[in-house]
């Protein structure tokens, strides 16, 4: 049967939830100043789980998100928990801010080859495309970025990048009625495995001596303010809205839209820190952007209406 051009139609994201992923991509492109100012002070598997735990006292008054307990504890497990340390590991030991913000979107192509292997999420010749120009803008911005950049903590980096992919899936498979409450129930999981790892690896009262002399260090001021920024807006707000976008879209639409994390990192960096972009960090960044927009579309033909039967 054949259609014509008139015959097809755009569907995908709407006009309102693609400014939503926007939003969260500013928002996480910002936090990785406010990273990097935490762990000025605080030891990085610490500080990964004192983000979640200033959370707990908000759950007294957010209704459990009904779901099962395997799909929370793995979201909880891969997003929130080796996710963090992974990064917050590999920022310890050297990895640049900005590069960090790029490798770490890595998890984006990751949702997107897991979704389709293993909840058989189909991908649109248009989302490829745009799947691959957004991947191919990355990998440029990073071969620039990367020949200051040692490989240990890029390897750290990337295994936190396929952690978050895991935990997309895990968002999606709970299907959650209220993403907001999903994203807020897993900090249930991370400060346990966080503050024992810190107690092992960093020593058992590292922490806790950083965090009772928070206002008295010159570093002090700053890391509460990356904590409230990485706590309430890039995990209630960002990752709430990041849940809920799952749970309306395949996570092949959405993650394309954690490509402009980068481009965001970069510019933030440039505007509070001083970091000027290079020209072709720029223009690749302009092709990410063009690749997230195609990824999140879906060309589909629309079936014409069956002719009145004859009377």
């Amino acid at each position: 049967m054949c259609f014509t051009n008139a015959d097809r139609r755009l569907i995908g994201m709407t006009a309102r939830d693609r400014l939503l992923a926007v939003v969260v991509a500013v928002l996480w492109g910002g936090n990785f100043i406010a990273l990097d100012q935490g762990l000025g002070h605080f030891p990085p598997f610490f500080f990964a789980g004192l983000r979640f735990a200033v959370l707990l006292p908000i759950l007294f008054f957010v209704p459990f998100p009904q779901v099962r307990w395997r799909w929370l504890i793995g979201y909880g497990l891969f997003f929130g928990t080796l996710q963090f340390a992974f990064l917050f590991v590999a920022m310890k030991i050297g990895m640049p801010t900005g590069l960090a913000s790029l490798v770490q979107q890595s998890s984006a192509p990751f949702t997107v080859l897991l979704g389709a292997l293993l909840l058989r999420e189909k991908l649109t010749p248009v989302q490829v495309l745009g799947i691959t120009t957004a991947v191919l803008g990355m990998i440029a911005i990073g071969f620039h970025r990367a020949q200051t950049a040692t490989l240990l903590p890029m390897l750290i980096t990337l295994c936190g990048a396929f952690s978050w992919a895991l935990g997309n899936l895990c968002s999606r498979k709970a299907e959650a009625p209220n993403p907001l409450h999903l994203s807020l129930w897993i900090a249930i999981v991370p400060p346990v495995p966080m503050f024992a790892a810190s107690a092992l690896f960093e020593g058992p009262t590292t922490g806790w001596s950083a965090l009772a002399g928070v206002l008295d260090s010159p570093t002090g001021l700053a890391a509460l303010s990356g904590l409230a920024y990485t706590s309430l807006l890039a995990t209630v707000i960002g990752s709430g809205l990041w849940t809920t976008l799952l749970g309306r879209y395949p996570a092949s639409t959405v993650a394309p839209f954690s490509l402009l994390v980068p481009v965001v990192g970069f510019s933030t960096a440039w505007l509070f820190l001083g970091e000027q972009p290079h020209p072709f960090e720029l223009a690749a960044g302009a092709v990410v952007v063009a690749g997230v927009l195609l990824g999140s579309m879906r060309i589909t033909r629309r079936q014409p209406e069956p002719e009145p039967a004859p009377v």
